[in-house]
């Protein structure tokens, strides 16, 4: 399928300056963005497509050979080169210096940002939208970004006259070295803005409503793309990832998707069994204790645990009880303990304790064993 003509994708004409090329992505990108979007394919697409055409018409290599040679440009053995050589190759022939490796300098993207993000366990299994504010570098609004005074432009290097690097002959060989007047960047204020001082950006903080998605876990993270630093000189800003961290809960531990949790049961449902309301995160549920129930023992709720953000069933709840020892007992109490440990004495308490048998007579035969 043929590629769209990138001048048509951002609707400028190919004569356009570079301002005009970034307004005209920076209107696209807002419409077609993915979170402006979700679950819209068509402009995500649309989003990548407006994307891939800005990079190209704002590099100055890229658009001049774009200009010559259209998408072929950046097909593998394109321009007639037969070697196999893809587009960077080429650059990489052409703009390479010899001798010292030197490469134009050309300003790069705005640095990435990271936010840390402190949920509740309960945040991060429904999902929740928080207003953040960050300090970052925006773009300056009395230059637009480009760093020179309002009412004027940067100017074409004199020296390299625009290319941001100049050649040097060195015997037989010309090579290419970063223009030492732009430093690379081609342009060369005369006027700097008041404002940024001809950075082009300024310091700012911003505020952001930031959507996590139900199901995130401690270490993901949200990536906003355009969100982090404006870049030097109207290049792309970097993007801005939220990092997430549950904080712990009162009651319950996640594992995966599966929730966990400790149920203190008495001594007497422990034995007789009986039944007890356990919490979830949709609210209470009764829980059947058979007789006999042992403490550590493992009963499993069904369907009351987490749905993972990266999809697939929803978890469970994993109930883990612990016999209570009683304390605080008056002395009616304490006498009926010790009938009932009476009742257990003989023979007949065997079928009682059958763990505790087990491990005395385990003990029983490990000192039997160190003195024969």
């Amino acid at each position: 399928m043929a590629k769209s003509d990138y001048y048509e994708i951002l609707g400028v004409s190919r004569d356009a300056e570079e301002r005009k090329i970034k307004k005209a992505y920076k209107r696209l990108a807002m419409k077609f963005h993915p979170d402006r979007n979700p679950g819209n394919a068509e402009a995500e697409a649309k989003f990548k497509e407006i994307k891939e055409a800005y990079e190209v018409l704002t590099d100055t290599q890229k658009r001049a050979a774009y200009d010559q040679y259209g998408h072929a440009a950046f097909e593998r053995g394109s321009m007639g080169s037969g070697s196999g050589k893809d587009f960077s190759d080429i650059f990489g022939d052409v703009f390479g210096d010899i001798f010292s490796g030197g490469r134009r300098q050309r300003s790069s993207r705005g640095a990435d940002l990271r936010y840390n993000m402190e949920l509740s366990l309960e945040e991060a299994v429904r999902g929740v939208t928080h207003e953040i504010r960050i300090p970052t570098l925006e773009e300056c609004i009395f230059c637009q970004g480009t760093g020179a005074r309002t009412g004027t432009s940067p100017m074409a290097c004199p020296t390299c006259h625009g290319q941001g690097q100049v050649q040097i002959r060195q015997g037989f060989f010309a090579v290419q070295q970063t223009c030492p007047t732009c430093q690379g960047q081609g342009k060369i204020i005369k006027d700097p803005c008041t404002k940024c001082h001809g950075h082009g950006r300024v310091e700012k903080s911003k505020a952001l409503l930031v959507k996590i998605p139900a199901g995130v876990d401690t270490g993901d993270r949200i990536r906003l793309t355009g969100e982090g630093e404006a870049g030097e000189h109207e290049t792309t800003a970097g993007d801005l990832y939220v990092q997430v961290q549950v904080r712990k809960h009162l009651i319950f531990e996640r594992e995966e998707n599966n929730l966990y949790c400790e149920v203190p049961i008495s001594f007497a449902m422990a034995a007789l069994g009986g039944e007890i309301e356990v919490p979830t995160l949709d609210g209470r549920v009764k829980l059947k204790v058979p007789p006999e129930t042992q403490t550590g023992k493992l009963f499993r709720i069904l369907g009351k645990g987490v749905k993972s953000v990266r999809g697939g069933s929803k978890g469970d709840l994993l109930c883990r009880v612990a016999v209570e020892t009683p304390v605080k007992l008056n002395e009616r109490q304490k006498q009926l303990l010790r009938d009932l440990e009476e009742s257990f004495s003989g023979q007949s308490g065997v079928q009682n304790s059958p763990r505790s048998k087990s491990f005395f007579d385990g003990v029983k035969k490990f000192f039997d064993d160190l003195t024969r």
